[in-house]
């Protein structure tokens, strides 16, 4: 296991749960898991789940297990092609649900290789979008997709987010090890343009394994120690693969596992 000491006088980073660890439940079982475990808010990725499209149904869910809703996580991935239309419809959709259910954060895929006119402009349509909705648009960094051994371009501008011109970065550990990698190193570049992170891990072994923080080989630990010295003012949120848990028991153990591994190396006092 990873080990790290968090640095001291730090803020309170909020811990919270991506929709995406409770896969295939549903968003309400989100919820429902980020409050029994104690984490401090959620993460909603929108998808073709009704309730993760309905602002009033995702406040409604907030209030009741007292979770706020930290960020919306755009429908951009591959099996959410079909959801809200077009790529900046998807964007501005997510930004205005974000509006309406209280995030700050939308986080954003950088565009598949065969969306040429809409990879041109994504950089600057990102910032204009931002600014008129008054929310952080925050492109996630991904990873270069091999065929046969051979590295294919899968994304534009690029799957690395770190010498591009973007405002706001979403680093998830899954994919820096599969990308092969240092997400300490690209912490460090990317300074303060860091806004939100994706607390999981991964192995390098070619594939996006969404594994428990520590059972990898990216530097989750000291990653999570740095930002907590260093005025980071976004949020740590859990996005591991609990498909292959053995029930709810099994599930809820790896989730309490990460939210216990960010909680001790953001320097956090446990309850």
């Amino acid at each position: 296991m990873e080990t790290s000491t968090p640095a001291s006088g730090h803020r309170d980073i909020p811990v919270a749960l991506s929709t995406a660890s409770v896969y295939p439940l549903t968003v309400h079982d989100g919820f429902a898991v980020a409050a029994d475990l104690g984490y401090d808010g959620v993460e909603v990725l929108v998808t073709h789940n009704g309730t993760s499209q309905d602002a009033h149904a995702l406040l409604q869910l907030a209030e009741r297990y007292d979770q706020p809703i930290l960020a919306i996580h755009a429908p951009t991935l591959l099996l959410t092609q079909q959801v809200w239309g077009s790529p900046w419809n998807k964007i501005q959709r997510s930004a205005q649900m974000a509006v309406e259910v209280g995030a700050d954060v939308v986080v954003v895929h950088p565009p598949f290789r065969w969306q040429n006119d809409y990879a041109e402009t994504f950089a600057h349509g990102v910032r204009d979008i931002a600014d008129t909705f008054g929310v952080r648009i925050a492109v996630e960094n991904m990873y270069p997709w091999r065929v046969r051994g051979r590295e294919a371009l899968a994304y534009l501008p690029h799957w690395d987010p770190v010498p591009l011109d973007y405002a706001d970065v979403t680093w998830d550990f899954s994919h820096a090890a599969t990308a092969e990698a240092n997400s300490l190193d690209a912490i460090m570049s990317l300074g303060e343009r860091l806004r939100h992170i994706h607390l999981t891990d991964g192995t390098s072994n070619g594939k996006d394994q969404h594994l428990i923080p520590g059972h990898g080989n990216q530097a989750c630990a000291a990653v999570l120690a740095h930002v907590a010295g260093n005025g980071f003012d976004g949020a740590v949120v859990a996005e591991i693969s609990t498909r292959k848990a053995k029930g709810a028991g099994q599930r809820e153990e790896w989730l309490a596992e990460t939210l216990e591994f960010a909680r001790v190396h953001l320097g956090q006092t446990l309850p």
